[in-house]
């Protein structure tokens, strides 16, 4: 799936990931392939992502929102 992570200033991430972990205002969830659409608020916390090579990363956020349809997971965070 498509992941890309925006902030008001600059595009944190853009590429393809096997699994994203968002913190959500009702707690913490994650996305893979297929998940059914939801846009969520999310709260402080840590977005961590797993590239398709395999590699694990980790971003802390203030806040956002999160959209997911059609294997393409939109975060833009603040």
């Amino acid at each position: 799936m498509t992941l890309e992570i925006i902030s008001a200033h600059e595009v944190m991430f853009k590429g393809e990931a096997d699994s994203v972990t968002l913190p959500g205002e009702l707690g913490q969830f994650t996305v893979l392939r297929n998940h059914a659409p939801i846009i969520s608020v999310l709260v402080e916390g840590k977005v961590s992502y797993r590239t398709s090579d395999g590699s694990e990363k980790d971003l802390s956020i203030k806040g956002g929102i999160a959209d997911v349809e059609n294997n393409v997971v939109s975060v833009c965070i603040y």
